[in-house]
């Protein structure tokens, strides 16, 4: 195999943009791009522009797999978008078959928060460890679990929604259908109806010092900690990298986070346990989507 063919693409498909990089077997981006994802966002124009973009980061066709970090569930077989969040009529679609079609690359596919968790545990915060949770807070709350090396996906590919766990039983309700989901305590609309304010805000009031700003971070990472508890418990992870938006106040929340852990999670659960921010931002993904096609190699 020559050392062109070991070269991949990754690609994170957003509901505004659609990040795409052209990486060696090592990790090293060779050149990326971001296009628009056009709107309305129908799977035929969103292909489309994939292809072209596609042609113009490899114009040559060094590279022989394609990996799609897409914004939503995936099948278990990582070919079929069984939904796509903030895209238009994405319901089942075949869209590995129709990239292969298109581009005569191997494609394979995951749910975007995995792909930033698979960034994460390649070249970023996690490449340390092999037992590794991932949660990204944004929008939503997602999160990629990578068990010995690998990421999880569980029995039908939708494992690792780590966002959707119960916090309070009696909480406000969620889109999943469940109620007081880890999501309603510690998403960005959740801070917003919690402060009336944005995350960065809080942070920069945080930052000069406002007692109530510090307040609010010091129980958002109680909150955190409290559904991270359920889940080192059912993992015992190495480490948990904390990306998203959010993220950019760590600082302010890990004190508390890592002082509630230590509270509810027996020592025998969380031996050596590393809290850390995510490194990547907003790379995580096309890095991730990297890797993943890697395994089609």
């Amino acid at each position: 195999m020559g050392k062109e063919d070991d070269r991949v693409i990754g690609i994170d498909l957003g509901g505004t943009a659609i990040k795409l990089g052209r990486f060696t077997q090592d990790g090293n981006c060779l050149q990326s791009l971001t296009v628009d994802t056009p709107q309305p966002a129908t799977p035929e124009a969103v292909v489309g522009a994939m292809v072209d973009a596609i042609a113009q980061i490899d114009p040559h066709s060094e590279c022989s797999a394609i990996g799609v970090g897409t914004p939503g569930p995936t099948d278990a077989s990582r070919r079929i978008a069984k939904v796509a969040i903030n895209l238009t009529n994405w319901h089942d679609i075949p869209l590995a078959d129709w990239l292969e079609d298109k581009t005569g690359r191997k494609v394979i596919l995951a749910n975007d928060a995995n792909c930033a968790g698979l960034g994460e545990s390649w070249l970023g915060a996690g490449r340390r460890f092999k037992n590794l949770l991932v949660l990204t807070l944004g929008t939503g709350v997602g999160g990629a679990i990578i068990l010995d090396g690998k990421l999880f996906t569980g029995h039908q590919g939708a494992a690792g929604e780590l966002g959707l766990i119960t916090l309070n039983p009696d909480g406000p309700p969620c889109n999943s259908g469940n109620q007081g989901s880890l999501e309603q305590y510690v998403s960005v609309p959740a801070i917003r109806r919690r402060t009336g304010m944005e995350p960065s805000q809080l942070g920069a009031m945080a930052e000069a010092g406002d007692i109530e700003a510090l307040t609010f971070w010091q129980d958002y990472g109680k909150d955190l900690a409290a559904g991270l508890a359920s889940l080192i418990y059912v993992m015992s992870p190495e480490a948990i990298a904390i990306g998203g938006g959010v993220c950019a106040s760590f600082k302010f929340f890990l004190p508390t986070m890592q002082a509630e852990i230590e509270r509810r999670v027996l020592p025998s659960s969380r031996v050596g346990l590393q809290l850390l921010k995510a490194e990547l931002g907003n790379q995580a993904g096309i890095i991730g989507a990297a890797k993943l096609a890697q395994t089609l190699l």
